[in-house]
């Protein structure tokens, strides 16, 4: 008998929880060998128990899980991770594929699609469904944002002005409206509010709701 895949699930969100665990109980050849609510737990679980495949959420109140990737292939070059997010922003997926996850799926995924995510990349193939390709060839060749943008995209999100943001980061007012000018050239947009939008839709600024 052909050995099971082996998953382990990190989500803080119960009943996304029990979704997933309820999908994968109907399968004969996966098994969900652990789970955990918490960043730090859900790691220490990955380094016990060596999970074929782990399914990683994206954000808990401590962390953001695509800022954490390094760790697990610090533990495990080889490790096979699929990015569990609550909807698809493309510099996100950008972001975790260039960590090194081999898919990345959202909350909405119908439960075929999460089967065939796990079998993917448990296969050793990257999984990204076909409506988050779309989103990342639609921004394909978009420069990326340098640290210095990204701090200000986030506090065009924020609502501050170019006055307040000037006093915040200690530099001229002609400073921050050309890096200003320079972001919505990047992200293809012409006003403040059309940047915070696409910020968020994006995933460029991370927004704890």
């Amino acid at each position: 008998m052909a050995r099971k895949i082996q998953v382990l699930l990190i989500e803080n969100q119960s009943l996304t929880r029990l979704g997933v665990r309820t999908v994968i109980e109907k399968e004969t050849d996966i098994e969900l060998i652990g789970e955990s609510d918490n960043a730090t737990d859900g790691f220490e679980k990955f380094r016990t128990l060596k999970p074929h495949v782990t399914i990683l959420g994206l954000r808990f109140p401590d962390s953001c899980s695509i800022d954490d990737l390094d760790n697990y292939f610090i533990e495990d070059p080889k490790s096979k991770i699929i990015v569990l997010a609550e909807h698809a922003g493309d510099a996100e997926i950008t972001k975790a594929l260039k960590k090194g996850a081999a898919g990345y799926i959202c909350k909405d995924v119908e439960p075929d699609g999460l089967i065939t995510a796990i079998r993917t990349v448990a296969a050793g193939r990257k999984y990204i469904p076909d409506d988050i390709a779309e989103i990342l060839t639609e921004h394909l060749g978009q420069e990326d944002l340098t640290p210095a943008e990204a701090n200000i995209l986030r506090m065009i999100v924020g609502g501050m002005s170019n006055k307040e943001m000037a006093y915040a980061l200690d530099v001229s007012e002609n400073t921050v409206k050309t890096h200003v000018k320079n972001i919505f050239d990047k992200i293809g947009v012409s006003d403040r509010t059309s940047a915070a939008t696409m910020a968020i839709k994006r995933g460029l600024v991370r927004v704890d709701l």
